[in-house]
């Protein structure tokens, strides 16, 4: 862990302690500093802007209704991709119950220069893969999206999944093997 990093470790607990205490305008900045990231999470899960906007309120709800709960023996932001990744686990979940998961929606700004049919198959590959990546296991896709979007290492992801190393590696590896069969055409 870098020194920054550490420093804001440090900083998010004492947030944490005076919210505990209080201190409404702590819990406040740590919104302020991880609502960012847990939207992104959030997003990658969803698959839509308005839905994860609702999971990542959500996350932050059950976070602060929580706090209590959270030890510091990890990072507050690995106690929080925690509660993010287990409200969209299971709201993605309940939302397919009530109706198919689309990810026709996707906001994009368009390059001027691109040809309108470059565009069309940019699009469709995209959707195509947020369709594959949702019907995935629970444990493969939230492996694979910490992983691949969230750029986070396996221990952190173990952390945050609440299993071993070698679990994530190994939901990691199936989620990419289920992938590569989905994209492909597999069932």
């Amino acid at each position: 862990m870098t020194a920054a990093a550490a420093a804001a470790t440090e900083d998010d607990r004492a947030l944490v302690r005076a919210a505990l205490d209080g201190h409404r305008e702590a819990f406040d900045e740590l919104v302020r500093r991880h609502q960012r990231h847990v939207y992104q999470l959030c997003y990658r899960f969803a698959g839509n802007h308005e839905d994860a906007s609702d999971f990542a309120q959500d996350v932050f709800i059950r976070a602060y209704k929580g706090l209590r709960s959270f030890k510091g023996q990890s990072a507050f932001s690995t106690w929080l991709y925690r509660i993010g990744v287990n409200v969209c686990l299971n709201q993605v979940a309940s939302r397919n119950a009530r109706r198919t998961f689309g990810f026709a929606h996707v906001d994009r700004i368009e390059a001027p220069a691109e040809r309108a049919d470059t565009v069309l198959l940019r699009d469709e590959r995209a959707t195509h893969v947020r369709a594959a990546i949702a019907r995935l296991p629970k444990k493969q896709r939230a492996a694979l999206i910490l992983r691949i979007y969230h750029e986070l290492p396996h221990d952190q992801i173990a952390e945050i999944l609440g299993s071993s190393v070698g679990a994530v590696k190994a939901n990691f590896f199936h989620a990419l093997a289920n992938l590569k069969n989905l994209l492909q055409g597999g069932s």
